[in-house]
């Protein structure tokens, strides 16, 4: 049975769920960061889900990627799948911007992650699931 991650339940919102996937929010306002779970249990690689499933994740993650590109304006966008610390399977999609502190360099372990306050958080998940709306069948 699928289960979320203790570390990624305590530093993430739960926006809603595609078929596949449990879609988060990073509450880390440094950057707009959103990551997908797929929620199959026992899964630490992208290569050991079906082809299905990987079919289904590579749609789930161009249209959060997409999402949050048009929302948040980014110059770039990070995606990637890093099990080094959590290895239930997670991909990150992180906006990066020429002017963020890691800028070109990855984000990972550099810095402290800043909070977001109750509202700024609120906001930032209305906004989201207002992007993506119902597509791919995205429920809250």
């Amino acid at each position: 049975m699928f289960e979320l991650d203790p570390r990624l339940n305590n530093d993430t919102l739960v926006l809603g769920e595609f078929p596949l996937s449990q879609l988060l929010l990073v509450k880390d306002k440094r950057y707009p960061w959103c990551i997908l779970v797929p929620k199959v249990a026992g899964i630490t690689e992208i290569y050991q889900l079906s082809m299905q499933q990987q079919q289904q994740l590579t749609l789930e993650s161009a249209l959060v990627a997409q999402t949050l590109m048009q929302l948040f304006k980014g110059d770039s966008m990070n995606i990637a799948a890093l099990g080094n610390v959590v290895s239930q399977l997670h991909l990150h999609h992180v906006v990066r911007y020429q002017t963020d502190a890691c800028w070109p360099g990855p984000i990972w372990g550099i810095g402290t992650a800043q909070s977001y306050q109750a509202v700024e958080l609120n906001d930032l998940a209305m906004k989201m699931r207002d992007g993506i709306g119902n597509q791919l069948n995205f429920s809250q």
